[in-house]
């Protein structure tokens, strides 16, 4: 269907859906750096209330004079009306046009006829208005103008039928009114000045912890170093300023971990690496032995080879094992965690079958309580099981493992699924129960074992992901207590 006439296009109505952007204005504003920006920012408001100030007082002094200058007239031309002055015939005699010209007034009688008696050269202005106060109708004091010079004019009545006229001239007035316009506007001027400098004065100042982290962030940026910024005060600069040095700490731990990690798995990869590569040697070195046919080749007979077999393949796996908990502890964002409900005790016994044929001199006695929690089972399943391996690693023959899932109670840990599992080992000396958790940490007596140190921190690390926690404690047969405990759901 072909749109009709009045039909928009796309590229219109594409447009009619966009936002309208920022006053063109603004993008010049925002492009001047933040100090001139307040500066410039203070001014303008500062002037604008100069400017309203200015404005309202010379209002204000323009209607103050007015109204006293109307109040002054209304009083004089209310004692005159009731005075000689009132009366045409003697008008004449009352007042001469000298005294009048002196005091810049001018008075004039006018009749309910709309006739006007005055003085010679001393003529007020008299329109409709002073008409009808002669009728009796009172009327606001009014601006006139004779002869080009503008006065201010009152009528009164002044008897039957006739009205006082009693005009001043306003250039008096308007001489002062102009002379507070000037002050006004110097003054104003001088405010606004001031303004910018204290604008200017109140950006510098404000603005120098602003200043500060962003040259620490320069040099963040520049140089790497990620010392602290020292902090000063405590507004809004100095919380930013701290929680900028929070941010520092946070990734200087990182990298410090990321560090130690690296070091550490270098070592801990040194030994089985240099120990398949010793045994690769040996088994091609005895392979191009029995392929040149000399007799004074090294040779290997099946048992030795069977043996050197086995142990490459022990090491592939134990190298692999290692790497993969390296990857996993490198990782310093959680995995997103499949959050579901599960009955922990399900898990566990998940664990305990698979660790059952590892450690068969070993048995393992299991007490446990259906408890739910959430969480990723793969990855609880995998710390129960490091748990296991632990304790059946440090059993001797014969012992007994003691796994038990309870319910936490107050005032220990309410709430709570614990897992208990104690061996009946050696146990953990008091001072390294705070360290076995520690990525790569082995005891003396542990170096001589198989493992990289890692299991302990995988089962540390999916505890704190899991909003639980782990601990080491002695058993009641003297071996190590290991105690692993998550919110119920």
């Amino acid at each position: 269907m072909n749109p009709g006439p009045d039909a928009p296009d796309d590229a219109t109505a594409a447009a009619g859906t966009e936002r309208p952007g920022p006053p063109s204005g603004w993008h010049v504003l925002l492009e001047i750096p933040l100090r001139r920006r307040v500066a410039i920012l203070v001014s303008v408001g500062a002037g604008l209330l100069v400017a309203l100030i200015a404005v309202a007082v010379f209002l204000t002094a323009y209607r103050a004079l007015y109204d006293q200058l109307d109040e002054s007239l209304v009083e004089r031309a209310t004692a005159a009306a009731s005075s000689d002055l009132a009366d045409p015939s003697l008008l004449y005699r009352a007042v001469s046009s000298d005294a009048l010209a002196a005091g810049d007034f001018r008075v004039a009688i006018v009749l309910a006829d709309g006739r006007a008696l005055s003085i010679q050269g001393s003529v007020p202005p008299i329109g409709s208005q002073e008409v009808a106060v002669a009728r009796g109708t009172p009327q606001p004091p009014r601006t006139g103008v004779v002869g080009g010079a503008p006065y201010r004019v009152v009528a009164v009545q002044a008897g039957t039928g006739r009205a006082l006229v009693l005009a001043q001239e306003l250039e008096p007035t308007r001489r002062t009114l102009s002379r507070l316009a000037i002050v006004l506007v110097v003054v104003g001027a001088i405010g606004v000045v001031l303004a910018a400098l204290v604008g200017v004065a109140i950006a510098r100042a404000g603005l120098r912890p602003v200043e500060r982290l962003i040259s620490a962030t320069e040099r963040v940026a520049r140089t790497g170093d990620l010392q602290p910024i020292t902090v000063t005060g405590g507004d809004e600069i100095a919380r930013l300023t701290r929680s900028f040095n929070a941010m520092l700490a946070a990734l200087a731990s990182s990298i410090d971990r990321q560090r130690r990690l690296v070091a550490d798995a270098g070592h801990e990869l040194r030994t089985p690496l240099t120990s398949l590569r010793t045994n690769l040697e040996l088994l091609v070195a005895a392979e191009e032995g029995a392929a040149s046919g000399r007799p004074d080749a090294p040779r290997l007979s099946p048992e030795d080879r069977a043996e050197l077999t086995a142990d490459l393949r022990a090491q592939i796996d134990e190298l692999a094992t290692l790497v993969g908990d390296v990857v996993e502890l490198a990782r310093d964002d959680p995995p997103e965690i499949a959050a579901e409900h599960l009955d922990l005790s399900e898990v566990v016994e998940r664990a305990l079958d698979r660790a059952r044929p590892r450690a068969p001199g070993v048995t393992f006695a299991a007490e446990l309580a259906p408890l739910e929690v959430v969480g990723d089972a793969s990855a609880l399943e995998r710390a129960v099981l490091n748990l296991l391996d632990n304790a059946a690693k440090w059993s001797p023959p014969g012992a007994t493992v003691t796994v038990v899932l309870r319910e936490g109670v107050a005032p220990e840990r309410p709430g709570t699924a614990v897992l208990e599992i104690a061996d009946e080992g050696p146990g953990i000396a008091p001072e390294e129960r705070e360290l076995v958790f520690d990525r790569f940490f082995r005891s003396a007596d542990a170096r001589t074992m198989p493992g990289s140190g890692l299991g302990l921190s995988i089962v540390a690390q999916t505890a704190t992901r899991h909003h639980g926690g782990v601990a080491a404690h002695e058993a009641p047969s003297g071996g190590a207590l290991l105690r692993l405990w998550l919110p119920r759901a």
